[in-house]
């Protein structure tokens, strides 16, 4: 995977992407010191914010503060009615401070007479969750070091179980909510009555709230009525300590109310790419659709083809799993219309391929593609906020997507690029190679030298390209003497640029290989699938 640009890891720091873009972007910043800078860099902005930015707390008098301003003008002093015309307007100045002030200064009032789920910080769908009967409140907490867990809410659809949770301190005052268990013994997961374990929690939290939410995605596999939620800590707000607790989480009630539409694996298959339509799932608070997309039979045979020339001519290690082959994928571009045939929600998979602007009501909350071991072949599940199932919606194709091998090399030599760049075309991307770099950091490691050198190569580019051209993927670098590297690429326009791990100097002359592309390609005609009985 290339490296993400600084917009895609500020998203993953604040936890904006979708499950998929999450673990793909996780799994490259683990492997990738200079993300990992990156992102530590954010972490450290974001933790300045919480901690400078808290909420600001009223002052004692401050109702008091609030009659004066409302009370209009001096008034007669008529024995007995005195007293009723204070308690009177202490009432006002009630209002005033509750709908007023705490609308624009502090959603806690909001959340104290309703809870979280009836705020934004909940998506749409979760704000449903009441009218259908499905917030349960669990009021349960734990207290260690003088810190108090409490778990407010609870909501649990056959799609997902959502949580809201509050952190307090001795006095009761709620602190900052934000919890990180990345890379740390702290862990909040979701459990069935089978053992089936759900790791992926999603962690929401929002300044001048006194509310974090996490949510759990049920939607990989099918899942028993009975869950729980297992929480340990052990820190809170950088206090060391151990907080745990096991929620109890009955679907009886939701999975009632989820409706299936069985898609029947409806399918088509364009340039190369097969689409399986699976079912239209429509519960409380989300719909989902799930499909299969692939390579056709002749097309895989092709690309095998291919990906074993390149092992031959690169060495298998460079070419198999974990690398370039794994990027051998296959996507859609679809939209989905209402009964009136107009377009409530346009699916970009890849943004950069679409010229048009995105188009319709429907919102997109989470979507998920998962391998399944087969070359090019994923399992999609794209989670909306709720639709109702009268609306009669329907699926329609507008392209294919798909990333398969390349042929394509140009000859470098370093010296020369400063008096000539070398430049050339390809599908749609014109690319200039303006200069080639040696860079070196040192590390601590555990040895009887304890610090360690490591170098690499940095080739920057000028990179324009064209609209719907191709995507440029993955490329090869092979030195003077027949060695083959993977390079790994991050940035982008006018700053792309290829780091190569794994030489000491600079090559006197070495080849770049292009091994992968990403093609967009429009679908002749018009396909549609009813997501409706």
């Amino acid at each position: 995977m290339k490296c993400p640009t600084l917009d895609e890891l500020s998203h993953y720091v604040d936890d904006l992407l979708t499950e998929q873009q999450h673990d793909k972007l996780h799994a490259h910043v683990k492997s990738c010191d200079a993300c990992q800078r990156v992102v530590t860099a954010f972490r450290g902005e974001q933790q300045f914010i919480k901690e400078t930015l808290q909420t600001p707390v009223l002052h004692d008098d401050f109702t008091m503060l609030v009659l004066d301003q409302i009370e209009p003008y001096e008034q007669k002093i008529i024995p007995g009615k005195r007293k009723s015309w204070k308690r009177i307007m202490l009432l006002v100045a009630g209002i005033v401070l509750a709908l007023g002030v705490s609308a624009t200064l502090n959603p806690s009032f909001a959340e104290w007479i309703e809870g979280l789920f009836s705020t934004e910080q909940a998506d749409e769908g979760l704000r449903r969750a009441p009218d259908a009967g499905l917030v349960e409140r669990v009021n349960l907490e734990v207290t260690d070091k003088g810190i108090t867990l409490k778990v407010e809410d609870i909501v649990a659809d056959s799609s997902r179980v959502a949580m809201s949770f509050k952190v307090l301190d001795k006095n009761g005052k709620a602190k900052n909510p934000y919890l990180d268990w990345e890379d740390s013994e702290s862990g909040i997961i979701v459990v069935d009555q089978n053992g089936t374990r759900f790791d992926f929690a999603r962690m929401d939290w929002r300044e001048g709230s006194d509310y974090g939410l996490i949510q759990f995605s049920l939607r990989k596999q099918e899942v028993s009525e009975k869950l729980t939620v297992k929480v340990n800590l052990v820190e809170l707000n950088g206090v060391k300590g151990n907080w745990r607790l096991d929620i109890p989480i009955d679907l009886t009630k939701s999975n009632v109310l989820t409706k299936f539409v069985p898609l029947h694996d409806v399918q088509t298959s364009s340039h190369g790419v097969s689409i399986h339509m699976k079912k239209m799932q429509y519960s409380p608070t989300s719909n989902e659709l799930m499909y299969e997309t692939g390579f056709t039979a002749e097309e895989e045979i092709r690309i095998e083809k291919e990906i074993q020339q390149h092992e031959a001519q690169f060495g298998k290690d460079n070419i198999r799993p974990e690398h370039v082959y794994s990027e051998f994928e296959t996507a859609i571009q679809y939209r989905i219309e209402n009964k009136d045939q107009q377009t409530i929600y346009t699916h970009d998979y890849n943004s950069s391929f679409i010229e048009e602007e995105r188009v319709g009501d429907m919102e997109l909350y989470q979507g998920t593609g998962q391998r399944s071991g087969q070359l090019g072949q994923v399992l999609w599940n794209q989670s909306f906020i709720p639709q109702q199932e009268d609306d009669k919606l329907t699926f329609v194709l507008d392209g294919v997507f798909k990333t398969v091998p390349a042929d394509f090399s140009v000859a470098i030599q370093p010296k020369e690029l400063k008096r000539n760049p070398v430049s050339f075309d390809y599908e749609g991307n014109v690319v200039t190679i303006m200069e080639v770099t040696k860079n070196s950091d040192y590390y601590l490691r555990k040895s009887i030298f304890p610090i360690g050198k490591r170098t690499s190569l940095t080739i920057a580019m000028d990179r324009k390209r064209e609209a719907k051209s191709s995507d440029l993927g993955k490329w090869i670098l092979v030195d003077n003497k027949g060695n083959a590297y993977i390079t790994f690429a991050y940035g982008g326009g006018s700053d792309s640029y290829l780091e190569v791990y794994g030489l000491d100097k600079i090559p006197k002359e070495f080849t770049l290989h292009l091994v992968s592309v990403t093609r967009y390609e429009e679908f002749e005609g018009k396909w549609e699938v009813p997501l409706y009985k």
